[in-house]
């Protein structure tokens, strides 16, 4: 299909450009772009569950914290160390503060505080790892514990904050469903839907809270996986009803990805043209002023943060351009990969596509090493397929979190018909993770592996090795690139 067409139910019709111009909405927020995180405007009053803000200070067991909290049952998000006043007042039901010190926090050599008003807000406030703070309960710096960290705030969290026993995954829906009512109104969101758990749990989250005033549009970019655009058209159009315009744009992509081999150059452009692509879709329409994604917390602390480094930019993080045109809406952005399943699952997804592999933004992009040349990035969707195929066949698609194909950009001497071949190796990497944070090797039986690479040699082109990557993460990363 080529241009964008429009998905009601089971009709299929050509998306018609509004009679009205669509007047664009420069937004510029430090709470809504980049390494930022989004505040609600105005407290609510109607909260199922009550939050303790953890107040990032240069800690590395952030996330940790976050998770000890909310396994003991409350919620718990995490915010820049400078944060106002004024914006932690606004955030909903939040009974205390603790504030996460750690070996980042000196900056451009300089030493970071919080704000001293923050101790003035009228919240509880407890510190870890943080000998300066103005407050009675100080704590050494958390280790890597979860088990230890319950234990070190419970108190805290129960008795001196009074926090309830109130984190599931029904109040966190019923409260982002508010929190998304509250932020966007009457007015339409534009979702950019993958088809990955992230973001189709959010299209869910959106329709429950929005209903028809939800546009999603799903982006062809030419480094989707093998018939995975067809199933998101076939689910979200004719499964769940949902306001679908589908865009090819393979060529456009593919043309501004030619020659780019340094994988943050090649996010960035992906980011930023899916920006461009959601932009003139929303001019076709009438009154489109926010832009739904499905940003996890992992996304975020990869792309770097005030007082950690960037891993990797996610495009949906790092890759957004500066003269971004929406406000954004992200009701999971402060859930780990496991979470957002429960989510999903509790919102009524099918189980298929809750546990569906994940898969980036950027797509094959960051699978097809270096510069993308078609032909290597046929090699990667039909060596995915393969591979997905037989873990299916194997019931390892149930238990491995995650299995993928790379192909680098260099090739290797072989033998193929009884000649000389060069070409290709194909990489395939398993590994199973709870929350994306780290990872560990799925150790795959031999005989498996062994058809895999047989049908892959036999089946795909210009290919003549196949590997598999050993590496935990840390030291690598999920993803090649």
């Amino acid at each position: 299909m080529q241009g964008s067409l429009t998905f009601h139910s089971k009709q299929l019709c050509a998306v018609k450009k509004s009679p009205k111009s669509y007047q664009k909405k420069i937004f510029f927020s430090k709470f809504a772009h980049r390494k930022s995180f989004h505040l609600t405007p105005t407290k609510l009053t109607t909260m199922k569950q009550d939050m303790i803000v953890i107040l990032d200070l240069g800690s590395h067991e952030n996330t940790v914290l976050a998770r000890a909290i909310r396994a003991l049952g409350v919620y718990s998000e995490i915010y820049p160390h400078d944060i106002t006043a004024a914006e932690l007042q606004k955030l909903p039901n939040v009974k205390g503060i603790i504030i996460n010190g750690g070996p980042n926090h000196v900056i451009d050599g300089v030493e970071i505080d919080v704000l001293p008003e923050i101790y003035q807000a009228g919240f509880p406030v407890m510190a870890a790892g943080h000998d300066k703070a103005l407050c009675d309960v100080k704590l050494p710096e958390f280790t890597n514990d979860e088990e230890a960290i319950k234990a070190a705030v419970k108190s805290f969290v129960f008795d001196t904050c009074g926090a309830a026993t109130n984190w599931n995954m029904t109040n966190f829906v019923n409260d982002q469903v508010e929190l998304i009512r509250q932020q966007v109104g009457d007015r339409k969101v534009l979702l950019a839907l993958s088809g990955g758990v992230d973001s189709s749990v959010v299209a869910a989250l959106l329709l429950k809270a929005i209903g028809k005033n939800l546009v999603c549009v799903h982006v062809n970019h030419g480094l989707m996986r093998k018939g995975e655009s067809e199933a998101v058209v076939d689910v979200f159009s004719k499964q769940l009803c949902a306001n679908l315009v589908y865009v090819d744009a393979t060529e456009r992509f593919l043309t501004k990805l030619e020659n780019v081999e340094d994988p943050e150059e090649k996010r960035k452009i992906i980011g930023g043209e899916f920006i461009r692509v959601f932009e003139e879709e929303a001019r076709k329409l009438d009154g489109i002023e926010f832009l739904g994604q499905g940003t996890i917390y992992p996304d975020i602390v990869e792309s770097g943060t005030k007082t950690a480094k960037m891993v990797k930019s996610h495009h949906n993080v790092g890759g957004l351009p500066e003269d971004l045109q929406f406000e954004l809406v992200e009701p999971i952005r402060q859930l780990f990969k496991d979470e957002v399943r429960a989510c999903g699952l509790e919102l009524g997804l099918p189980y298929e596509m809750v546990y569906r592999q994940p898969f980036p933004g950027p797509g094959l992009g960051v699978r097809c090493l270096g510069a993308i040349t078609r032909d290597r990035l046929e090699a990667v969707r039909e060596s995915d397929a393969i591979l997905r195929e037989e873990f299916a066949l194997a019931g390892l698609d149930k238990k491995v979190w995650q299995y993928f194909t790379i192909v680098p950009d260099f090739k290797s001497v072989g033998v193929k018909d009884n000649a000389r071949s060069y070409d290709w190796p194909v990489i395939i990497r398993a590994v199973n993770t709870i929350d994306a944070m780290t990872a560990t090797i799925e150790h795959i039986d031999w005989a498996i592996l062994d058809k895999i690479t047989k049908r892959i040699l036999a089946e795909v082109p210009n290919v003549n090795r196949v590997c598999y990557d050993m590496s935990p993460k840390p030291s690598a990363t999920i993803e090649w690139e």
